[in-house]
């Protein structure tokens, strides 16, 4: 699948990456119990760990914040999707499990404090963008309302804009009937490339271990 960086985002963020990962022949469901388990357990430790701790100071939401910054969103008010995870843990609202990829998802997006989303390849058309929205650019997002992209980092095909490091818009979600997947790890721009290999290459394996399928991936930016 084409994907492309704009020239705006290299040159705001030099050190921009992202982890790609395509899927074919996946079968998404109810989680096993094993990442249900892994899923909770962690919540409980992260909300242990939290205590006397502003979130804000944890070193991937702080680069993120940061990203936000040099592309002139406010972080204070459309916080990037891996610290609105933390801030409901550490109110002790803990995710619940939904389905595998969003489940997968979650886990990977606490464990490496980096906003992550996943979509389906057939509501998506050819070729991909990853840019800077623009004024008056919004779309409904899966958080049950519009939201604005002027100034936030946006993933957008042919019929527009359909996902962002702060919420996804309910275009192109996974959902049980997903064969077919495309997953976008936002990496820390701090993040070295052969680092930035192994935590894509993790996520994938473990995701085709639980969803079945195949798999390929690599780093863009």
């Amino acid at each position: 699948m084409e994907i492309q960086v704009s020239s705006q985002i290299r040159d705001l963020i030099p050190d921009f990456k992202l982890g790609i990962i395509e899927y074919r022949g996946i079968t998404v469901g109810d989680s096993p119990q094993m990442l249900k388990g892994r899923l909770q357990l962690f919540q409980e430790s992260i909300y242990f760990d939290l205590e006397g701790q502003n979130i804000a100071d944890l070193p991937g939401v702080q680069e993120w914040r940061k990203v936000f910054k040099q592309t002139g969103k406010n972080p204070n008010r459309y916080r990037p999707s891996a610290e609105a995870l933390y801030r409901r843990i550490q109110k002790q609202n803990f995710l619940t499990s939904t389905q595998s990829a969003i489940d997968l998802n979650n886990f990977f997006s606490l464990q490496y404090q980096v906003p992550i989303g996943i979509y389906d390849i057939e509501k998506l058309e050819t070729p991909i963008t990853i840019r800077i929205g623009e004024e008056n650019e919004e779309y409904f997002g899966l958080n049950g309302r519009p939201n604005s992209l002027h100034h936030l980092i946006i993933s957008a095909d042919r019929l527009g804009p359909f996902g962002s490091p702060y919420v996804d818009s309910d275009r192109s979600p996974v959902t049980e009937a997903t064969k077919h997947a495309l997953q976008i790890i936002y990496l820390r721009p701090s993040t070295d490339l052969e680092n930035a290999k192994k935590l894509t290459e993790s996520l994938m394996k473990m995701f085709i271990q639980i969803q079945g399928g195949e798999a390929s991936c690599r780093i863009e930016g």
